[in-house]
């Protein structure tokens, strides 16, 4: 006889999700409101997993997707639908930086990632330059879960498990200016962190890299780690010197999270490949962008025997017209401007709040994408054990009090609780992010 779906089993679990999980069960949403069960209202400071943009139950974004599905459901990726030609030609009119002229979709971050990956590694083989075949990245960072981008990320508790089979590659210092080995945000971190780069690079054999991966800012791994001005336009220049290309992830903070279009952005630099993904559907659809120059591109397009393969599921029209809907909303509304000026707002008031509090190391980030780093000692930066789950402690207690943060870290880096609310989230909803942030953490460390 078949069994209920969430029939416990004999081990204990149930068929759903995979592993036990403290997840709610949410029901309905409005705007930055998620609405669980029991009809209570949880304020989603953390937009999910820093995904929503324009706000939960936009019936544009609906009724977009609605009559994308009416017509034909699955086309194949590489050809061309209205909504597919639609989406292009708004990303390039009005949001892709200069030169950015090569669209690849995918379905979601990770695969975006690592078909930037391909991508690079492709382009050298199709030049014949056959021996670039290293990818670095930094220590402490988040690209994916497949076993690609999970093996480039510095995420030590998202690899447990997998330590023996995934490849090992090597790394670059992620520029913490909190933990410069100069000391605290000391003015010449930024050249301290490019010349270890450099001796990064050089200690892998630059002629044997094919590229570079970095987030613009660190996301949810380090916790919204904005790294010094010099930072990024030198580690391009090192990319040029050495013949290497730049990819920049910016899954998390593109398409207007961080107040401006996209992060690298804020520091004038641009990319070989970008990839960004949550923000370009806002959460009403799977879909990432990766995006690449000419010169990237035209090696591969002109090999008689390399192609860039799709996933299947990769550019449906419904999650291309979604795409199209939500950037339409973004640059209708200002929610770019918008999210500068909120992410100010909550800046100023969790650094009135916390921003001197015993137990918090740091409050940084840029636009809507925000973190407090909770420690044991402020002044030596002393961590809590990992043992003691701090971080899952002060999610349920802020859960409690009806607010959602989403816990940061990487399991050696731990103890970050980062928000990324949707673009109209409203004064009061960032008085009470918070406020309710702070009284969350008094709570748990009392």
């Amino acid at each position: 006889m078949a069994r209920d779906q969430h029939t416990t089993t004999t081990t204990g679990l149930r068929d759903w999700p995979f592993l036990p999980a403290r997840g709610i069960n949410i029901v309905d949403a409005d705007d930055c409101w998620l609405i669980d069960s029991d009809g209570r209202r949880i304020l989603d400071a953390a937009g999910g997993a820093i995904v929503a943009n324009v706000g939960h139950g936009r019936a544009e974004v609906a009724d977009a997707i609605r009559e994308a599905s009416l017509h034909p459901s699955y086309v194949v990726p590489t050809w061309k639908t209205p909504q597919r030609e639609a989406l292009v030609e708004r990303l390039r009119r009005d949001w892709l930086p200069p030169g950015l002229t090569h669209v690849h979709l995918t379905s979601g971050g990770s695969e975006g990632v690592e078909s930037a990956v391909k991508i690079a590694l492709q382009h050298f083989a199709a030049k014949g330059e056959t021996q670039r075949v290293k990818i670095m990245a930094r220590d402490v960072s988040y690209h994916g879960t497949t076993l690609a981008t999970a093996a480039l990320s510095g995420h030590i508790g998202r690899k447990r498990g997998l330590e023996g089979f995934l490849a090992r590659h090597p790394t670059l210092p992620t520029p913490w200016t909190l933990r410069s080995r100069l000391g605290p945000h000391h003015p010449d971190a930024g050249a301290a962190f490019l010349e270890a780069s450099r001796a990064a690079i050089e200690a892998a054999g630059p002629d044997t890299v094919a590229a570079i991966l970095v987030e613009a800012v660190t996301g949810s791994s380090g916790g919204a780690i904005v790294p010094p001005p010099d930072y990024l336009p030198g580690l391009r220049a090192l990319c040029d010197e050495y013949g290497i290309l730049l990819i920049v992830d910016e899954v998390m903070t593109g398409f207007g999270r961080v107040g401006a279009k996209f992060a690298a952005d804020h520091f004038g630099v641009a990319p070989d490949l970008l990839v960004s993904g949550k923000g370009l559907a806002g959460g009403y659809a799977a879909i990432c962008g990766v995006f690449a120059t000419a010169a990237v591109a035209e090696p591969i397009a002109a090999a008689k025997d390399i192609s860039v393969m799709f996933h299947t599921f990769a550019a449906l029209p419904s999650a291309c017209a979604a795409a199209d809907a939500v950037l339409s909303i973004l640059e209708r509304e200002q929610l770019v401007a918008r999210a500068g000026a909120m992410g100010a707002k909550l800046r100023a008031r969790l650094d009135e709040r916390l921003g001197q509090h015993p137990h918090v190391a740091e409050v940084r980030g840029v636009g809507l994408l925000q973190a407090v780093e909770v420690v044991r000692d402020r002044d030596t930066l002393e961590p809590f054990a990992e043992e003691e789950k701090i971080t899952d402690k002060i999610v349920r207690e802020a859960l409690r009090r009806g607010v959602f943060y989403y816990p940061g870290g990487t399991g050696p880096v731990r103890d970050i609780l980062v928000m990324g609310p949707p673009f109209t989230v409203s004064d009061a909803q960032v008085e009470q992010m918070a406020d309710t942030l702070a009284d969350s953490i008094d709570a748990v460390l009392a």
